[in-house]
């Protein structure tokens, strides 16, 4: 039998030991030590003994800690009993495990002596029943945010994706509750609407995950980035086109309301120049790099320093080797303008690909055809690769419903890209995944459509990184 001996004096302690009463245990036996006895409903008492008597006299407490306890468990409301009593066992016993009720947020150093913070654990309940605000298991693991559930919101990101498609590096979803019953997860099971979704992982990942799955439609470029960043090199584009990609620029910007920053990069034209200072607003800035040393780690840390979310460049910028993994790199959404107008696009043309990553992409998809008011359009390549790319068209299906966005499925016998090739007033969207930086040359003989992008290098087209 395990000997745990319990020291109590006011509410909590007897509602603790009515509790334990109440918790079947044929090892444990407890024995009670109380300033003033109280009643016990149900107690057995084979497994409880009671003593009344002060606990901060030494004399009265030796004899009772002569026994062999496994552990001391102290709920008093005075902070000067708390003091004395754990003096008093510290002199009958150095070693023995005490768990203390903490009220008063006491300062300790004793490695055996175990804090149980009663504000701490409160305010922590407290918290669970409040609004967009993740429930972390307090009682489970280490309790500091490795378990954690999440309500899926009606047009969360989340919602309509199939748990295979989500990339979990570092955390997992182990269990869905769905109309208070629980569902097992797998590859194939798609997350619905108000389903709980309970997760496990390192609790800063834990954070960002839950963000994202909370995250709404109208925030883009969030959750890359809050503002734009318009990159030139003054080496690489045509001299005479960069007003243009200025122009177009400055179109979106106004589109997603956010800032918009103007980088030039190597500067060979004074004309062009004053031209681009001359659209300083207070929600454009533009900057000028005359020094041409390390542009790659200025780059990223313009990124960093700006909150970027969406890069533009341009189509002979893109085409660059060097520049379009410096751009991978980042992993921020990438814009890239051709030379047609922006003001005439109406339709996003995505091709499926044999991948999934089209669905994990999706809720950026939707969130860009909103606020630029694009209509989205499917290109379903038919080949022997059916089943998955079925699956992406259900979820853009569910997606449309949720957001009252219709979407047009084309399925094609042949290519789409030389049917987008007759197309007109059109954007292409594209996962932006590594495979992507291979110089053009490699892809001359491959059949995937994502490397063969620049076929269609005539239109403007968004890469966005595969993330959550």
């Amino acid at each position: 039998m395990k000997k745990i001996l319990i020291i109590s004096n006011g509410d909590i302690g007897a509602h603790f030991i009515q509790r334990v009463s109440q918790t079947y245990s044929s090892e444990n036996i407890y024995y009670v030590v109380e300033i003033k006895a109280r009643k016990y409903k149900d107690v057995n008492p084979a497994r409880f003994k009671f003593y009344e008597f002060d606990p901060t006299s030494l004399y009265k407490i030796s004899n009772l800690l002569k026994m062999d306890f496994l552990q001391v468990i102290i709920a008093m409301d005075k902070l000067v009993d708390v003091e004395n009593t754990l003096k008093n066992i510290r002199t009958m016993n150095k070693q023995l495990r005490v768990i203390v009720l903490d009220k008063w947020s006491i300062d300790n150093e004793d490695p055996n002596v175990v804090l149980v913070n009663s504000n701490e654990i409160l305010s922590s309940r407290l918290l669970d029943y409040l609004p967009n605000v993740p429930v972390i298991a307090q009682n489970v693991g280490i309790g500091e945010g490795e378990i954690m559930e999440v309500m899926v919101p009606f047009g969360s990101s989340f919602v309509y994706r199939h748990i295979g498609v989500i990339e979990q590096k570092n955390w997992r979803i182990v269990a869905i509750y769905r109309n208070r019953k629980l569902v097992m997860p797998s590859r194939r099971r798609m997350i619905q609407p108000n389903d709980l979704l309970v997760l496990v992982g390192e609790p800063a990942v834990l954070k960002s995950v839950y963000r994202a799955i909370k995250r709404e439609l109208g925030q883009f470029p969030e959750p890359f980035g809050s503002n734009l960043y318009l990159y030139i090199d003054m080496n690489l584009v045509n001299h005479h086109t960069i007003e243009e990609y200025v122009k177009r620029a400055i179109f979106v910007h106004k589109k997603f309301s956010h800032d918009l920053i103007i980088k030039i990069v190597n500067p060979g034209n004074i004309a062009i120049l004053q031209k681009l200072k001359e659209l300083k607003e207070k929600d454009i800035i533009v900057e000028i790099e005359y020094d041409n040393s390390n542009l790659n780690e200025k780059f990223f840390d313009d990124i960093k320093v700006h909150h970027i979310g969406l890069v533009i460049v341009s189509r002979e910028m893109f085409s660059s080797h060097i520049i379009r993994t410096r751009l991978y790199e980042s992993h921020v959404p990438v814009l890239k303008i051709s030379d047609k107008s922006f003001s005439k696009v109406k339709d996003v043309a995505i091709i499926l690909s044999d991948n999934r990553d089209l669905e994990k992409i999706s809720s950026t998809i939707f969130d860009i055809s909103e606020q630029m008011g694009f209509n989205i359009e499917l290109y379903n390549y038919l080949n022997e690769h059916q089943e998955d790319k079925e699956q992406v068209v259900e979820h853009y299906y569910n997606l449309s419903t949720i957001f009252s966005k219709s979407i047009k499925v084309f399925k094609e016998n042949e290519n789409p890209i030389r049917t987008l090739k007759n197309k007109e007033n059109f954007i292409q969207v594209l996962p932006f995944t590594q495979k992507l930086t291979a110089r053009r040359i490699l892809s001359l003989f491959s059949t995937d459509n994502e490397l063969l992008y620049h076929k269609l290098d005539d239109n403007h087209q968004i890469f966005i990184p595969v993330q959550l």
